[in-house]
């Protein structure tokens, strides 16, 4: 395909702002559609951790560049990555968490991560946070958090001044053969190929168009504290929940639900169960014990700032979808989260495969037509040890 190809990216999010910035920057005639506003579905409801904390090679190389990126744009309009170490813990008593940990951790350093085992002694002399529960631990050091909303805006300006076309507002259908887009049923505007990057909305345009996903929604929840706490990101896998730096105190999740909502009838807002627990897990990591006598962490109550739910795809092996499903059509989903965390990369490499310069810039095992669209499987969260 030639660099002046006109293409469609459906979905303003964090990876289809990219991809569309990216594919503007090589010369491509780029129009963007989005429903809502740029930045509103998954991408605004994100926790914007960033770490390449991965056991397998295909996830390093992706999350690698993500990281290369993400440090190269820091400083960039209101947008900044903040270093922040990548702590991931298994509770006494959790004999399997700890085993995974361990085995993890020894499959990461093969990929030369700077990750290392620490006994839960050497973690509390790091950091601010309460170790007395803690069997085994492994720090990330490659690891950082950013504002998703931050990224968004810089993105969009980006794409402005490279030319992106945007189409905000309207409900938009799919075509495949030849590539084109609908909007609201109406004239279908002809593309050389089209990108969709919608979400978990990606399953429906496309199997409207003939060409069904393994893609699966699921409910996740966030909150944020108002505390006092310099800690690092922290991942609790016996518990399977995440807190991380914020500027109000802490920005804390799990609540992840393994039941498939209706992705255009769902309940945004965090229900009261998430809430008390997610504050107890804030209180509980972050004030007191190790925490309490380190001097650096969270003395003080953390208390609800605001809390929320959003929506997150997921697959059959937990590997994203990102290549063509068809002749000129492109979708990008299925991040079990990481969907922010890989925008940076998976934006740069999708746009140079639907413009020819590199058939190998993505890994075989996210070939969406790996799956014939109509599989049977259960959720499985993000950030789990075993499939990290």
């Amino acid at each position: 395909m030639n660099e002046s190809a006109r293409v469609a990216v459906v979905g303003a999010g964090a990876v289809g702002l990219t991809t569309a910035f990216d594919l503007a920057e090589r010369g491509a005639r780029v129009t963007l559609f989005e429903r809502d506003a740029p930045g509103g579905g998954s991408t605004s409801r994100a926790a914007g951790i960033c770490y390449d904390a991965y056991a397998e090679d295909i996830d390093v190389a992706v999350a690698d560049r993500a990281m290369t990126r993400f440090r190269r744009l820091s400083g960039e309009g209101e947008f900044v990555f903040h270093e922040t170490p990548y702590v991931f813990l298994a509770r006494e008593g959790d004999d399997a968490a700890a085993a995974a940990l361990e085995e993890a951790v020894e499959r990461m350093r093969v990929h030369d991560r700077a990750v290392s085992l620490v006994a839960p002694d050497e973690l509390a002399d790091r950091f601010p946070i309460r170790t007395d529960d803690v069997a085994l631990a492994g720090v990330a050091e490659n690891a950082g958090w950013a504002d998703p909303a931050a990224y968004v805006d810089l993105f969009v300006e980006q794409c402005e001044s490279a030319g992106v076309e945007f189409r905000v507002g309207d409900a938009v259908s799919l075509r495949a053969d030849p590539p084109g887009v609908a909007v609201d049923d109406a004239v279908t505007a002809r593309f050389d190929a089209v990108v969709v990057a919608a979400g978990v909305h990606s399953r429906r345009l496309l199997a409207d168009a003939g060409h069904p996903i393994a893609l699966k929604p699921y409910r996740a929840q966030a909150l944020v504290a108002d505390c006092d706490y310099r800690g690092p990101t922290v991942y609790d896998a016996t518990e399977e929940s995440y807190l991380r730096p914020h500027p109000a105190g802490v920005l804390a999740g799990d609540g992840v639900e393994p039941v498939e909502p209706d992705p255009d009838d769902w309940d945004p807002t965090a229900d009261d169960w998430f809430v008390a627990d997610a504050l107890d897990a804030v209180r509980h990591r972050t004030a007191g014990g190790d925490a309490g006598e380190s001097g650096g962490g969270g003395s003080t109550e953390p208390e609800l700032d605001r809390a929320w739910a959003g929506l997150c795809g997921a697959t059959p092996d937990r590997n994203p979808l990102v290549g063509a499903v068809a002749e000129g059509v492109y979708v990008a989903a299925g991040w079990h989260g990481h969907g922010f965390m890989w925008a940076p990369a998976i934006g740069e490499r999708l746009a140079e495969v639907v413009l020819g310069d590199s058939q190998e810039s993505i890994p075989g095992a996210f070939d969406p037509r790996r799956f014939d669209g109509d599989e049977e499987f259960a959720v499985v969260e993000g950030m789990a040890l075993d499939g990290d």
